[in-house]
């Protein structure tokens, strides 16, 4: 394995993985910083990718968190608490068996 694949896994993977990290602002300086600092287009892609995932679940806790009021909110709540650990996951491992593509997590609305 070359340097550049190594590179490309370790970093996409970083970036998949820093919802991990922890559940506060923190997390998506890392896809950020992984952004500016690689020129390599994939790992730049896959960072972004992380960065729509952090966004739509900050957006969607915060509309289940008021749905809570109404009940459904916490089923909601607990759906996506599953979805924000299972998806990172899925895309950790897709941007390691395949460095050369990237992971998009499905059903996001993509910002960046």
């Amino acid at each position: 394995m070359s340097n550049d694949t190594a590179k490309r896994k370790l970093l996409s993977a970083l970036a998949h993985g820093s919802i991990f990290f922890s559940a506060t602002f923190v997390c998506i300086a890392v896809p950020l910083v992984i952004l500016f600092i690689s020129d390599d287009e994939i790992i730049q892609n896959n960072a972004k990718e992380a960065l729509n995932f952090h966004l739509n679940v900050w957006l969607y806790t915060i509309i289940f968190g008021i749905l809570t009021l109404i009940l459904i909110g916490w089923l909601l709540l607990g759906i996506l608490a599953i979805v924000t650990v299972v998806m990172p996951i899925i895309g950790i491992v897709k941007v390691l068996t395949n460095p050369n593509q990237v992971f998009r997590y499905p059903f996001i609305l993509r910002v960046l």
